[in-house]
């Protein structure tokens, strides 16, 4: 798991086709990177995600996926080019299996983990965070 400021900034100098530029301040955003959505590690997460719906919104996150080449924001399809973008503003490699990126709301990598995730740790994260102490 990656956690702290010293990440790079996700949304500086990004392309501005990267959706998660409209993002900054506003959402948390939780990316969900698999090459394949039968992956079991992808659909566990999506059960999770959906069992904890209220915690999600209460922590202001908004979900993107990308099931190989098709991206998502909050449900809805994003173009081939939006897609491109995100992927490449996080530095992820799709094809490496499934990756869950959480940016905060300064636009910063927060954590980054790749197979199995347990959802509720990423609430911890977020709980522990300054803006959400304070909160937004």
């Amino acid at each position: 798991m990656c956690i702290g400021s010293a990440q790079a900034q996700t949304t500086q100098g990004a392309d501005p086709a990267n959706p998660l530029i409209t993002d900054r301040w506003q959402f948390r955003p939780l990316i969900v990177v698999t090459p394949d959505a039968q992956a079991p590690a992808y659909r566990d997460l999506r059960r999770q995600l959906a069992a904890t719906q209220a915690h999600f919104d209460e922590r202001e996150m908004l979900l993107y996926t990308v099931e190989g080449d098709q991206g998502t924001r909050h449900g809805v399809a994003m173009t081939p080019y939006e897609t491109r973008a995100l992927i490449n503003a996080l530095g992820v490699d799709p094809s490496r299996g499934v990756t869950t990126i959480l940016v905060g709301k300064d636009g910063g990598k927060k954590v980054e983990l790749e197979g199995d995730v347990d959802l509720q740790q990423i609430y911890d994260t977020i709980d522990r965070m300054p803006m959400r102490r304070a909160g937004s």
